[in-house]
């Protein structure tokens, strides 16, 4: 089969998308607190084809900054987040084929839970559900559980590595065929084809089994998006889809080509894992409307303060003691290694000093990834691009405003990229893995 796009819409159960100005937008549906929101979003992208439907979460309001939640509160900057279990359930119950997946911490969440949660999901799905893993970023969510400061970037990932060898063991804990239920005999299942795990490490001690039976997909597909080298290491030995944020087409290249060979020294097919940029689209019927559209989602409706509050969440750094226009010095990449590499990147992108108020930015709108812009067939030229000359498998896409963005997206672009033959018209079968053609595990 030709190789096609992978797509994942990239959602927020809360007040905004990634893109922190959303909820001001003039059309923006800002019923982010009913369920109908939700599925209907899911609808859409499922008429689209869409790989997955996916949600990013955090276990704190954005509280860095200057020590208190007022500004994210004041300005809508993610102060609103749902709990994940339950919106799913509503996509799946109002969807029939996208994937649907969820951001859970393997920091502040039990391995026995996530692996029952997730299993569950995929069962009640039918095979659709992903697991996106996240080790968390700051002291907020780290007091919110009771502890008074973040573990270490590379022991938070020490961590997680275990807290795999756990789940995976526990979806394993069932033979595919351990389930019997023979009514005249009595026999439920066979004791045999069910395992206790029996886990005792440095973090972690669990017994087993699952109370799940193995899932139709045997295991939720795997989502990772870590960008350090520590990061980067873990996803290629865990990941079935890798997230990225590159700032230009030949970095990406780079970045794709070193994740693939990063894949395979890990022992694991480069093909059975997508490499996919965050990315949005801003689609109009000619190029002038469309830019318009671009240029009101970078100046009209992100409030400085509200990109400050998201940044220091994201780097666990006050930058409170800073004015917007202070130029990032070596003293303060040295006090955080996430100021560091955004810096990096942004210097690569901008191509001059990096202050303050740009790495806000990056934050508010994405400056950092790839943005098309344009007419259907312009934006599919750049995505084609992107696709056809070794940056990505596909793309998470970030809506600057809900439902519209996606909507649009579904309605001009996709029908272009269908026609050139880089995207699916029907869904292979009914399981994510169907989707993203890769295999179930044994």
């Amino acid at each position: 089969m030709t190789r096609q796009l992978t797509l994942v819409g990239f959602m927020q159960a809360g007040n905004v998308t990634v893109y922190s100005g959303s909820w001001r937008y003039p059309s923006a549906d800002l019923g982010f607190l009913t369920m109908d929101y939700y599925t209907r979003i899911g609808k859409v992208l499922e008429d689209g084809k869409f790989d997955c439907v996916f949600f990013d979460d955090r276990l704190a309001m954005p509280g860095v900054y200057g020590g208190s939640v007022a500004e994210a509160v004041r300005y809508g900057a993610r102060p609103v987040k749902l709990d994940l279990t339950a919106v799913l359930g509503g996509i799946i119950a109002a969807t029939s084929r996208i994937g649907v997946g969820a951001t859970y911490s393997t920091t502040y969440y039990p391995p026995f839970h996530v692996a029952r949660t997730f299993a569950t999901l995929d069962h009640l799905s039918g095979g659709r559900v992903a697991w996106n893993v996240v080790t968390s970023v700051n002291d907020s969510e780290a007091q919110n559980f009771g502890v008074d400061s973040h573990m270490d970037h590379d022991e938070r990932y020490d961590k997680a590595d275990e807290f795999l060898q756990v789940v995976t063991a526990l979806w394993d804990s069932w033979d595919d065929d351990a389930l019997i239920m023979d009514r005249e005999s009595g026999t439920f299942a066979d004791p045999a084809k069910v395992r206790e795990v029996n886990h005792k490490g440095r973090y972690f001690s669990v017994r087993g089994p699952l109370t799940v039976p193995r899932t139709p997909q045997g295991r939720p597909v795997i989502l990772q998006a870590g960008a350090s080298g520590r990061g980067r290491e873990f996803a290629a030995a865990w990941a079935d889809m890798i997230f990225t944020g590159d700032p230009g087409l030949e970095v990406a290249r780079q970045h794709y080509r070193e994740q693939k060979e990063q894949i395979a020294a890990a022992g694991r097919d480069p093909d059975d894992v997508k490499v996919l940029p965050m990315a949005y689209a801003v689609v109009g019927e000619t190029q002038a409307i469309a830019e318009e559209k671009e240029r009101l989602f970078l100046n009209a409706y992100v409030h400085p303060m509200a990109s400050l509050a998201l940044l220091s969440e994201l780097l666990n750094y006050d930058f409170a003691k800073h004015d917007l226009d202070d130029v990032v010095t070596g003293e303060m990449m040295a006090a955080s290694g996430g100021i560091r590499s955004l810096a990096i990147a942004q210097r690569q992108h901008l191509g001059r000093e990096v202050t303050v108020r740009d790495l806000a930015a990056h934050r508010a709108t994405l400056l950092q990834g790839p943005r098309f812009v344009g007419t259907a067939t312009a934006v599919a030229d750049q995505m084609e691009e992107w696709f056809t000359t070794g940056a990505c498998d596909g793309f998470v896409l970030a809506a600057t405003h809900l439902p519209g963005a996606f909507e649009e997206f579904v309605r001009m672009v996709v029908p272009e990229l269908q026609r050139r033959g880089l995207f699916r018209r029907e869904y292979a079968g009914p399981t994510l893995r169907d989707h993203l053609g890769i295999a179930r595990p044994r």
